[in-house]
């Protein structure tokens, strides 16, 4: 399974960007987007695939908390 997950650009160099996810700061590559210092990315497999703006990116984040705070997930 493929999960893309929103985190804000905290800081950006070329193509890439230093992108904070909840207090984890992780590098992507921005180039497939128009990116700002401050914007919030939808981030899959190392990409920045989707400019969103913060409203939605908390939506989102409250969403996936709910799932991994319910029953619904289940490990194998």
């Amino acid at each position: 399974m493929c999960l893309a997950v929103p985190g804000k650009i905290v800081s950006i160099d070329g193509d890439m960007g230093d992108v904070d996810f909840g207090g984890v700061t992780r590098k992507a590559n921005l180039s497939m987007v128009d990116a700002n210092v401050g914007d919030w990315a939808v981030v899959h497999a190392g990409f920045a695939i989707q400019i969103m703006d913060e409203e939605d990116a908390q939506e989102t984040l409250r969403l996936w908390n709910e799932v991994l705070d319910s029953d619904v997930v289940t490990y194998n």
